[in-house]
């Protein structure tokens, strides 16, 4: 930046007045790049460009001024076709390169990508508006930054990625906010780990992508590998819904998200979904206001607001909150706007006329319902799509512009007067992408931090990234990591998965398991009941009923609808013959309602389970492994009853079970998380926090076994279940909850609910406050998991209609269960105060 200096200035009048005059970044080796092609660009597939004829196009423009860059096609059905083609064809020997091979490519792209660094900053800024400072400091060289460090974990992936692989071809979807630091997000880990790309980038913001993608031509990427396709979002829709594509990775927002979840269900697809956010920026008494006014600057207005992180709702304790604002409206009237070329400037362009009409009308809509709203009285250019740096106040928390993404230059500010007012105002929010906290307390400070639902929390400090920590959210901001070791396990299976073959699926999601008593009626008669007897002193004598119940907060209670199903003995006869069939016994047949008790169980029992030390719930596991080795003659005498397997194998499957259990207790204090080697002088500490109340719907196959087996590592990671046990062989599971209650387990973790798998499966698909569902039964009820997930993007785990073999350690235990077990926070410590220089 430099002062412009007027005939006749002093410099003490040039320091008074702090007039900067424009500092322009050139322009013309990204338009002679474009000037090159003619300004007319195709679609980047197989290593070349591709123009089909008799496609419409898209012209883009540049935001700050509305000068025409180029002409970009929109692509069509047959564009799609070929790219996967090509990248299916490029995955086969993609993926069975060396490791070390895959790490050369990614190495030589990002010297590439350094190497003509300027050019793609410059490009970036055009395309999209912002600031040329923030491409060029910021954007680019993470872009950089990420190639390099997935270029250790291709070399790496034999040995830290050991028993997963490659998923096959990825559909990448990138929004226009970080047209190319997104895309590496994606890019990056997905041909680290073996796969090859597929990638559309937003309407708004092509050039970068296509630019990106010669570059990684030149450097030698072999053809196929990575593919840039353009389009509008039904586009989108069809690289999603590809049959070819294996995975879909999106970043955007939280309702384009939900209808990708809805698009893709039942498919076999793996998705991962970074969306929307509103986060929380909590800033405490003790905070440097100084240091805090700076940080909200950058929290929000960084990119016009136009960040999925952004701290968008400031939170500030009351006694100092008109300080706060005082501060922070002064320092609005410092601000500069104008071109995004222009290197003097703090904030440029909104990217679209859509984007800027949403921006005015949620602040109107604020200032009709009452709120103050402060704009910096600032110069802002008349040509270009601009809008000041706003402030809002006097808002309630159910306001419209509190509760939803502006994604925009939009601040509004709340009172608070406790930390724990302030935890439970930030936590008041459907999303769950980002916070920050500003305290010099740092005990407060983190206490706060870790109390957060979101996926990356900055301490006195916002929006800082990098490749080696995992970025992505909870709740509805969506599923996924995006960067670190975490965000490897998106673009990988394991070893010993295969695609399922599925067909079409039809589903009635309307009707879905929505009839109660539809796959058996809960009615005597259906069989011969198998009475049991005691003879004592020569006195025959019936044998006590056992009446079971459905089981939830640490109680046995009777089903809300007060019905009772058979459970058969195991009989050579396929179907149910009420001549011949022998009942063992009724068991509960359980309704909706029964899952509202049991989940608000299971919340209740959370913050509690959640606080326990990991020792502790290690313990009561064990004791768990002790009282059913207790009762292992009984209980494998039933399940050989059951399942008409040998008893010799029922005794396999008792011991298999309490080998599991100490499996899972071994692993209760052993994935808590670890410190991350970013670039940040400070740490960054990764924490793998539950994800909260889970379904789980559990298989037919080895009844007992599978039960454990997915009950135990949810609850060993602190998340409470709401368990469905196998609709055919309910009883192991039921007689299982004596085992929960002499084991010392709280009342609430673990809630069991017999019944119809899927009638069961749909209200707690369905139900807001469930966090994860996990399904283990058919094709259909798979795909109606899936889709009801979008609802509130809760995460899901299905298997398709495909059976495990629970018995394989491959496939009854290890990292998958405790990937699906755990959610990513990032928690950001920078350091500086003593030895930062």
């Amino acid at each position: 930046m430099a002062a412009s200096v007027k005939a006749g200035n002093s410099v003490k009048e040039l320091f008074d007045s702090m007039e900067y005059g424009p500092a322009p970044e050139a322009d013309n080796v990204a338009k002679a790049w474009l000037k090159q092609r003619d300004n007319d660009l195709g679609h980047f597939i197989n290593g070349e460009w591709y123009k089909p004829e008799a496609r419409k196009v898209y012209d883009t423009c540049c935001p700050a001024t509305g000068e025409k860059l180029a002409s970009t096609i929109q692509g069509a059905q047959e564009d799609v076709d070929y790219a996967v083609g090509c990248a299916r064809e490029a995955f086969k020997s993609w993926s069975q390169l060396e490791p070390h091979v895959r790490a050369r490519h990614l190495y030589a792209i990002a010297r590439n990508v350094q190497k003509h660094h300027r050019l793609i900053a410059v490009m970036e800024s055009l395309d999209n508006g912002k600031s040329i400072r923030e491409t060029r400091d910021c954007d680019i060289p993470l872009v950089a930054r990420h190639f390099y460090h997935h270029a250790g974990w291709a070399q790496l992936m034999d040995t830290e990625m050991r028993g997963w692989k490659s998923v096959g071809v990825i559909g990448a979807i990138v929004p226009w906010n970080f047209p190319l630091m997104l895309l590496t997000w994606k890019v990056c880990p997905a041909l680290a780990m073996g796969n090859t790309v597929v990638l559309k980038p937003a309407t708004f913001t092509r050039l970068s992508a296509l630019l990106l993608a010669e570059i990684c031509h030149e450097a030698g990427l072999p053809p196929g590998v990575f593919n840039v396709v353009t389009g509008n979002g039904a586009f989108g829709s069809m690289l999603a819904t590809h049959d070819d594509v294996d995975k879909v990775a999106f970043t955007g927002s939280t309702g384009v998200g939900q209808t990708l979840r809805r698009l893709t269900a039942g498919s076999g697809k793996k998705l991962s979904l970074e969306l929307g956010g509103k986060s929380p920026v909590i800033v405490f008494d003790t905070a440097d206001l100084d240091s805090t006014v700076e940080g909200v600057v950058d929290a929000v207005w960084f990119n016009q607001g136009q960040v999925c992180s952004a701290g968008s709702r400031l939170l500030i304790q009351e006694n100092i909150y008109d300080e706060l604002i005082s501060r922070i409206k002064e320092r609005l009237t410092h601000f500069r706007i104008g071109h995004s070329l222009d290197k003097a400037i703090d904030m440029g362009a909104i990217v679209s006329e859509g984007q800027l009409k949403t921006i005015t009308e949620f602040v109107e809509e604020a200032r009709q319902e009452g709120a103050e709203i402060y704009q910096a009285p600032v110069p802002v250019p008349e040509k270009g799509l601009f809008y000041p740096p706003t402030l809002v106040t006097n808002v309630q928390t159910v306001s419209k512009i509190v509760r939803e993404e502006v994604f925009g230059p939009v601040l509004v500010a709340l009172p608070f007067r406790t930390a724990k007012e302030a935890w439970s105002l930030g936590n008041n929010t459907n999303y769950g992408l980002a916070a920050s906290v500003w305290s010099d307390n740092l005990p407060t400070a983190l206490e706060v931090a870790i109390t957060l639902k979101a996926g990356a929390v900055w301490v006195n400090s916002h929006n800082l990234f990098d490749a080696a920590a995992g970025f992505g959210g909870y709740k509805e901001s969506g599923f996924g990591r995006d960067g670190g070791k975490e965000g490897l396990f998106e673009y990988v299976k394991p070893e010993w998965e295969k695609k399922p073959v599925l067909g079409k699926v039809e589903v009635d999601m309307k009707k879905f398991g929505s009839t109660f008593g539809e796959s058996l009626m809960p009615v005597p008669g259906q069989g011969q009941t198998a009475i049991t007897s005691i003879q004592e002193n020569g006195i025959t004598r019936p044998s006590v009923d056992h009446t079971y119940k459905v089981y939830y907060g640490g109680a046995q209670k009777r089903p809300d609808g007060c019905y009772s199903r058979p459970v058969y003995a195991h009989s050579n006869d396929e179907k149910i013959n009420p001549k011949t069939s022998k009942i063992l016994a009724y068991v509960s047949d359980s309704n909706r309602k029964d899952v509202r008790n049991a989940v608000e169980a299971a919340h209740k029992a959370a913050p509690g389970w959640g606080k326990r030390a990991a020792h502790n719930r290690a313990q009561i596991v064990y004791y768990m492994a002790e009282n059913l080795e207790l009762r292992r003659k009984e209980v494998a005498s039933r399940l050989s009853l059951l399942t008409g397997q040998s008893l010799d194998s029922c005794y396999k499957e008792v011991d298999l079970s309490i080998q599991r259990l100490f499996y899972w207790g071994a692993y209760a204090d052993k994935y808590g998380g670890n410190v991350q080697e970013t670039t940040l002088y400070g740490c960054t500490v990764l924490i793998r926090e539950p994800v909260g109340v889970i379904g789980i719907a559990c298989p037919d196959e080895n009844p007992l076994l599978s039960f454990v087996s997915l009950f135990a590592p949810a609850v060993i990671r602190a998340n409470c279940v709401v368990i469905i046990p196998s609709e055919k062989y309910p009883i192991p599971a039921l007689d299982f909850y004596q085992v929960f209650d002499t084991s010392d387990l709280p009342g609430g973790v673990v809630n069991i609910l017999s019944g119809s798998r899927d009638h069961v499966t749909k209200y707690l698909a369905e139900h807001q406050d469930i966090n994860a569902m996990w399904y283990f039964g058919s094709a259909e009820g798979s795909k109606f998991v899936e889709y009801t997930s979008a609802e509130n993007v809760k995460r899901t785990w299905v298997n398709y209609g495909v059976p495990r073999d629970w018995t394989d350690p491959a496939q009854g235990q290890g990292e998958e269960f405790l990937y699906h077990s755990t959610q990513c926070k990032n928690i950001w410590l920078p350091m500086g105060v003593t030895f930062a220089n």
